[in-house]
């Protein structure tokens, strides 16, 4: 494949070129789409640490902000589920809300069904703060596709949703000289 017309050359596709070049059989059917979602990634991610400064957030401030207001009202989560589902230690996610709570976006309160337990909640500044910044990152992940139709973006979105990624286990490492076990 070569580079598709457009605004400059495709990097990805002067990838693929240098190794259908260099070492062709490394190239399977996933490496053209896999160099692309990383590039995509990378364009979504720099998308979002560019904006997130001026809304006077980290990313993790961010994602605990956003993982609240999508909870739905009232707006709280069990600090384990939180962590679990953004993916962050509980002593990251204590960090992180402790700041949080000094910034009043978010204050910890006993959870109605186990006194025991504490809830993470978003004040109504929290709130506030999580829509304004969610719909600033809705906006510059937009602008990562300004030059895309929409139905260009709507069926990449359905031929990514037909591959059914799935997280798998990380590969083995590979094995060499000292690595070797002796048999």
């Amino acid at each position: 494949m070569t580079a598709a017309p457009g605004p400059g050359p495709d990097p990805v596709d002067a990838l693929m070129d240098a190794w259908r070049t260099e070492l062709p059989d490394v190239l399977r059917s996933t490496t053209e789409l896999s160099k692309r979602i990383t590039q995509l990634a990378g364009a979504l991610d720099e998308a979002t640490r560019g904006l997130l400064p001026e809304l006077g957030l980290t990313v993790a401030e961010f994602d605990i902000l956003a993982a609240l207001r999508r909870a739905g009202e009232p707006y709280r989560m069990q600090p384990n589920e939180l962590a679990r589902s953004l993916l962050l230690s509980s002593g990251g996610l204590s960090n992180v809300v402790n700041h949080l709570t000094g910034r009043g976006l978010v204050r910890r309160e006993p959870s109605p069904d186990d006194g025991r337990a504490t809830m993470i909640r978003l004040t109504p500044d929290g709130v506030h703060t999580a829509e304004h910044a969610v719909r600033a990152h809705a906006d510059a992940h937009e602008a990562v596709f300004a030059e895309a139709s929409p139905t260009a973006v709507q069926a990449a979105a359905r031929a990514l949703r037909e591959v059914g990624i799935r997280p798998r286990p990380a590969p083995r490492p590979l094995r060499t000289g000292r690595n070797r076990s002796r048999s």
